[in-house]
């Protein structure tokens, strides 16, 4: 086997609380991530030296700048393979939206790269590279509904989330991560997140309980001015809540119905830069002969 495709979804952030600073600066986070059936396919090819790096989207970086790129020469210095690989990535996700896409891309790599070379690595293996490559990238290896905390090295499972239809918009304006966290130091306020709360409702199957628990410590301190009137736009449209993920700047609508989901995604068409209708789904990134009816969106 020479090539192979890796699906890898996005995620969504159910909550974030920032809980603290560690000794090296890194902002301590306690979050309820969900991966979401928003893909990006990520296919990787042998070569015999060297990395290489394609995309659809002509805006990312194609060298050790893009994680994927760095996630590869990390995954052949841990296994010490003398090898190398051209990566294809057709983005659908994205980017500063506070969905992990650049993250799914490299966690694509390392399950196609274990795959390709038959190293035949643990999920822990894979996520011990994946942590050198982004605080993200062991999250959306492991995938479906987990609590992560510390620096993102800390993941436990959860109940996964109850059934529903999520509504994603992305506004004209990404968010910078590090200046949304640097905006959150500055201002020094917090948002009320009850994580213990938010598991509660998960294990009930209450999807209503989820939606009120839902929370963002740094909505405020994203800085985009369209995160408030989106979120009061999408319960408008039959949103049973909503909430920015992870540091923006895209904001989801949970709804208990496809129907009111696909109305909503059709009144946003034209008011934001994009928007999708996804589900939950349980799973990070994947073989895509291995996932069947989810190897296309």
């Amino acid at each position: 086997m020479d090539k192979i495709t890796v699906i890898a979804p996005a995620k969504i952030n159910l909550s974030l609380d920032i809980t603290g600073v560690d000794e090296r600066g890194y902002h301590l986070l306690d979050m309820i991530m969900q991966s979401v059936s928003l893909f990006e396919r990520v296919t990787v090819t042998k070569k015999d030296r060297d990395i290489t790096l394609s995309s659809n989207a002509r805006y990312i970086p194609t060298d050790s700048k893009n994680v994927a790129v760095k996630a590869a020469i990390l995954f052949f210095e841990y296994t010490g393979i003398d090898g190398g690989c051209h990566i294809h990535i057709r983005k659908t996700v994205p980017i500063k939206a506070g969905m992990a896409g650049g993250s799914a891309d490299a966690a694509g790599v390392i399950v196609g790269l274990d795959k390709l070379y038959n190293t035949n690595l643990t999920r822990e293996q894979m996520c011990e590279i994946g942590a050198k490559a982004g605080s993200d990238v062991p999250f959306m290896i492991m995938g479906g509904t987990k609590r992560v905390q510390g620096v993102g090295d800390i993941i436990s499972p959860c109940a996964p989330m109850p059934k529903c239809h999520l509504v994603i918009c992305m506004p004209s304006k990404g968010v910078s991560t590090p200046a949304a966290f640097a905006n959150y130091d500055a201002m020094g306020e917090k948002t009320i997140v009850e994580t213990d709360k938010l598991v509660a409702a998960m294990e009930a199957d209450d999807i209503y309980g989820v939606a009120k628990y839902m929370a963002n410590d740094l909505e405020k301190a994203a800085g985009s001015e369209d995160t408030q009137p989106i979120k009061e736009m999408l319960i408008q449209q039959g949103a049973i809540g909503s909430v920015m993920t992870g540091s923006g700047a895209a904001v989801f609508g949970v709804f208990d119905s496809e129907e009111k989901a696909v109305k909503a995604r059709e009144y946003f068409r034209g008011r934001v830069r994009s928007v999708f209708v996804a589900k939950p789904v349980d799973f990070g990134a994947t073989i895509a002969k291995d996932r069947g009816g989810y190897r296309k969106r």
